[in-house]
């Protein structure tokens, strides 16, 4: 009898030891995936810094000005200033509709001893 549950104590053994085993290795390679995975997010976020600065060179005021300034005869823009904006005093904004009441409704209340008012 002991023979027995000495083998199934060793059986046991061997394979909790086998799937101790496996789980490091497949631990291992999704560690191995997550820094891949990583490295390539870092290298993304470098090519968003890249193309940030590059919008920001592209758009500066002065070059677009020069662009706009080549191809006046083209886009026929003009310089933004000041004069071209209105105040918030020139919105027109739609006149409400009355409401004509014909039926008017009589309101009275009551008081607590029950007498009306």
């Amino acid at each position: 009898m002991r023979s027995v549950f000495y083998i199934l104590c060793s059986a046991l053994v061997i394979g909790l030891a086998y799937w101790a085993y496996n789980e490091n290795y497949k631990t291992q390679s999704a560690m191995r995936e997550l820094r891949k995975i990583e490295r390539q997010i870092s290298v993304q976020k470098e090519a968003i810094g890249v193309l940030n600065a590059e919008w920001a060179y592209l758009n500066r005021p002065e070059r677009l000005r020069e662009l706009v300034d080549l191809k006046f005869d083209v886009l026929q823009l003009i310089p933004l200033t000041p004069s071209h904006f209105g105040d918030s005093e020139m919105i027109r904004y739609p006149i409400p509709e009355l409401i004509l009441v014909n039926d008017p409704v009589q309101v009275i209340s009551i008081t607590i001893d029950g007498a009306t008012q």
